[in-house]
């Protein structure tokens, strides 16, 4: 279990936290919408891929399949407030959460990763357009579920702005 979690999960989680400061410093936005805006960007590359490659009904079964998983994540991403800031206030209640995934969740990522990582291989359909949504829904899965689970998990950015306990720390640092 140590080499697993030094291994595999411990990287995984850097990578996602590096990810999450990389999205906030760039977008200045909250680093909670880097999973859904991850999700929103791998269904238009499959939607894209659909019309490409299927034609009739099985293309019109796959638009609408691809546009049903787009709601959740353009809620998540519209329902919230417009000018949000990532505050203090806000990155202190992201790592709250981040930690307690990280200390009780950790065989769920694992186990993610590990269907992630069959599930391309264990499908096998014969219609060539079953096939087609079975590559699909495989590569949805792996590309969105195990990065949702690290990015929840993952250590939060801190805020660039805001409370003055982090200003004061940073400064030190610096000097």
């Amino acid at each position: 279990m140590d080499f697993i979690t030094r291994f595999v999960d411990q990287p995984m989680l850097h990578g996602a936290s590096r990810a999450l400061k990389l999205w906030h410093e760039r977008s200045r936005r909250s680093p909670d919408q880097l999973a859904p805006l991850w999700a929103l960007i791998v269904i238009t590359c499959l939607l894209t891929l659909s019309w490409w490659l299927l034609s009739g009904i099985s293309s019109l079964f796959a638009v609408a399949t691809l546009v049903t998983l787009s709601f959740p994540p353009a809620w998540k991403l519209m329902a919230g407030p417009r000018r949000r800031s990532y505050d203090a206030r806000a990155y202190r209640a992201l790592a709250a959460i981040a930690v307690r995934r990280r200390e009780t969740e950790w065989v769920v990522r694992v186990l993610v990763l590990f269907i992630s990582a069959c599930l391309p291989l264990i499908a096998r359909v014969d219609d060539p357009a079953g096939q087609f949504f079975v590559i699909g829904s495989a590569i949805w899965f792996v590309m969105t579920i195990p990065a949702n689970v690290y990015l929840a998990a993952a250590e939060p950015p801190k805020p660039t702005d805001g409370d003055e306990v982090f200003s004061r720390r940073r400064a030190v640092a610096a000097a």
